[in-house]
């Protein structure tokens, strides 16, 4: 059964860092790009970032970009989100997913090639 389990969500102050975690099982992790999505009350689910199976290439939305590190330990099965200089508007659920698309040298963006979706953690930031 594939699994997604997100954690390291929470409440943080303005310019406060969080790291996210997502372990994975049910399925070869290794030979997965994976991502993070997230989700703001009243708004369309986006983009954050994504890594390829071998940590190659990372891709980040522009909103994130300079704040935000993505990376994945094939060996434990789990995929990380560094999050630093948080802003209110980061406030949103976070979702990890994995993608059997892009390849060595590029990763997907598009929320269609994720198949594999975990419930999501809170992260909420305040001013």
């Amino acid at each position: 059964q594939v699994q997604l389990v997100e954690s390291g969500g929470g409440l943080v102050q303005a310019g406060g860092s969080l790291r996210l975690a997502c372990a994975a099982s049910g399925f070869y992790f290794s030979d997965y790009a994976m991502a993070w999505f997230r989700q703001a009350p009243g708004k369309e689910r986006e983009f954050v970032a994504a890594l390829t199976w071998s940590s190659d290439v990372a891709n980040y939305a522009d909103s994130v970009k300079g704040r935000f590190t993505i990376s994945r330990d094939n060996a434990k099965n789990t995929l990380y989100l560094e999050m630093n200089s948080l802003k209110p508007e980061d406030t949103a659920v976070y979702y990890c997913a994995a993608s059997r698309s892009g390849g060595r040298y590029s990763v997907p963006r598009a929320e269609s090639l994720y198949v594999n979706w975990g419930q999501g953690t809170q992260v909420t930031v305040s001013s």
